[in-house]
Protein backbone atom coordinates (compact mmCIF):
# COMPACT_ATOMS: atom_id res chain seq x y z
CA UNK A 1 0.00 0.00 0.00
CA UNK A 2 1.41 3.82 -1.21
CA UNK A 3 1.39 6.55 0.76
CA UNK A 4 -1.36 7.72 -1.67
CA UNK A 5 -3.73 4.82 -0.93
CA UNK A 6 -3.18 5.65 2.96
CA UNK A 7 -4.45 9.25 2.64
CA UNK A 8 -7.63 7.77 0.53
CA UNK A 9 -8.30 5.92 3.09
CA UNK A 10 -7.95 8.64 6.30
CA UNK A 11 -10.28 11.04 3.77
CA UNK A 12 -12.65 8.07 3.30
CA UNK A 13 -12.44 7.79 6.86
CA UNK A 14 -12.92 11.38 7.98
CA UNK A 15 -16.07 11.49 4.75
CA UNK A 16 -18.00 9.05 6.85
CA UNK A 17 -17.37 10.68 9.96
CA UNK A 18 -18.42 13.97 8.73
CA UNK A 19 -21.29 12.79 7.16
CA UNK A 20 -22.47 10.77 11.01
CA UNK A 21 -21.76 14.08 12.60
CA UNK A 22 -23.89 15.92 10.34
CA UNK A 23 -26.94 13.20 10.30
CA UNK A 24 -26.38 13.66 14.26
CA UNK A 25 -26.19 17.40 14.57
CA UNK A 26 -23.21 17.14 15.72
CA UNK A 27 -21.41 19.07 13.32
CA UNK A 28 -22.91 22.38 13.15
CA UNK A 29 -21.72 23.65 16.81
CA UNK A 30 -18.13 21.84 16.19
CA UNK A 31 -17.87 24.56 12.71
CA UNK A 32 -19.40 27.31 14.74
CA UNK A 33 -16.79 26.68 17.48
CA UNK A 34 -14.04 25.97 15.07
CA UNK A 35 -14.91 29.46 13.57
CA UNK A 36 -15.35 31.57 16.67
CA UNK A 37 -11.52 29.95 17.46
CA UNK A 38 -10.32 31.19 13.98
CA UNK A 39 -11.95 34.19 14.09
CA UNK A 40 -10.63 35.58 17.98
CA UNK A 41 -7.11 34.21 16.37
CA UNK A 42 -7.70 36.57 13.34
CA UNK A 43 -8.70 39.42 15.98
CA UNK A 44 -5.55 38.77 18.16
CA UNK A 45 -3.02 39.16 15.71
CA UNK A 46 -4.25 42.27 14.24
CA UNK A 47 -1.63 45.15 14.14
CA UNK A 48 -4.32 47.18 16.63
CA UNK A 49 -4.30 44.62 19.22
CA UNK A 50 -0.75 43.50 19.10
CA UNK A 51 -0.17 47.49 19.77
CA UNK A 52 -3.04 47.35 22.91
CA UNK A 53 -0.86 44.59 24.32
CA UNK A 54 2.36 46.44 23.89
CA UNK A 55 3.85 43.55 21.41
CA UNK A 56 6.10 45.16 18.00
CA UNK A 57 3.81 43.75 15.54
CA UNK A 58 5.55 42.70 12.25
CA UNK A 59 5.97 45.24 9.83
CA UNK A 60 4.88 45.27 6.31
CA UNK A 61 6.72 46.28 3.41
CA UNK A 62 4.01 49.22 2.53
CA UNK A 63 4.59 50.00 6.23
CA UNK A 64 8.69 50.70 5.75
CA UNK A 65 9.78 54.09 5.15
CA UNK A 66 11.28 54.58 1.66
CA UNK A 67 15.00 55.93 1.11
Amino acid sequence: MTITEQAKGVCDVLSVMCIGATLTAILPPIAALVSIFWGVIRIYETRTVQKYLGRQPMTRASDREET
